[in-house]
């Protein structure tokens, strides 16, 4: 006998429960693994620039002591491999500090409590209020930390869904051309990738931003001696972040691509 529409229904709670009850581990370590790839692609294009402003320093200081007999022997301290590694050190140093600014309040994700009657309930978006009451604050009282750090985290989003994207579509592609040809994989592994772009995005991506909005609300809402010190909170974070979110939109996120 093939099972009542009612049997099915009642089959979909059970699942919908059982997936719930795990929403407390698996929901904060994805957040957590998006922002990470995130941070990383933008790091990467970092590297490049941190060796090219080193180098530079490395040019002017030369010049500098070069124009002095006395000095002279002090052209090229510094080595080539000297200055990669450097560059590639404070890279990875940044990289962290912004993975613990950014990560640490989204492993604190709760999803909304289960519903009586519908199992998906804690699966889904938070009420619209929610969003509407945070944005309401923040348009009262702006500050570095309510803007930064949320917008930070949708750009450093955006580069963790397209580097997963790029890596769906290039495996695809390399998995069918032999069998589809050329062009028929291309076409099949860009739609899996939009499909990997969206579905990251909707699944993951708000929740993490609304998760560090939620977070800067938080604390910029905290009890302060001042206005001045409640306007201060967070701006070494902000500095941390602003950075790697401006690489991670202009450099990471090559959301164009898929669509060519």
């Amino acid at each position: 006998m093939r099972p009542t529409a009612a049997q099915d229904k009642s089959l979909l709670e059970v699942l919908g429960r059982f997936v719930s009850n795990f929403r407390w581990l698996f929901m904060p370590l994805g957040l957590a693994a998006l922002v990470a790839v995130g941070v990383h692609a933008a790091a990467d294009t970092l590297d490049d620039r941190l060796l090219a402003v080193a180098d530079a320093v490395d040019a002017a200081f030369d010049a500098v002591v070069g124009r002095f007999e006395l000095t002279h022997g002090l052209v090229d301290l510094v080595a080539l491999e000297e200055r990669t590694t450097f560059a590639r050190a404070l890279t990875l140093l940044w990289e962290l500090a912004a993975d613990a600014v950014l990560l640490l309040p989204l492993l604190r994700y709760r999803e909304p409590e289960l519903g009586s009657r519908d199992p998906w309930r804690s699966l889904r978006a938070p009420s619209r209020g929610s969003w509407r009451e945070l944005l309401k604050r923040i348009k009262a009282q702006p500050t570095p930390l309510r803007i930064v750090l949320p917008l930070g985290t949708a750009a450093v989003v955006l580069a963790g869904a397209c580097t997963a994207a790029r890596l769906v579509e290039g495996t695809v592609y390399l998995s069918w051309r032999g069998l589809l040809g050329d062009r028929a994989s291309h076409l099949f592994a860009q739609l899996l990738a939009i499909g990997a772009l969206v579905g990251v995005l909707a699944s993951l991506g708000w929740r993490a931003v609304y998760r560090n909005l939620e977070y800067a609300d938080a604390r910029v809402a905290a009890p302060a001696g001042s206005n001045a010190e409640r306007l201060s909170r967070g701006l070494i974070a902000c500095a941390l972040v602003a950075p790697l979110a401006l690489a991670a939109l202009l450099d990471a996120s090559p959301v164009l691509s898929f669509f060519r």
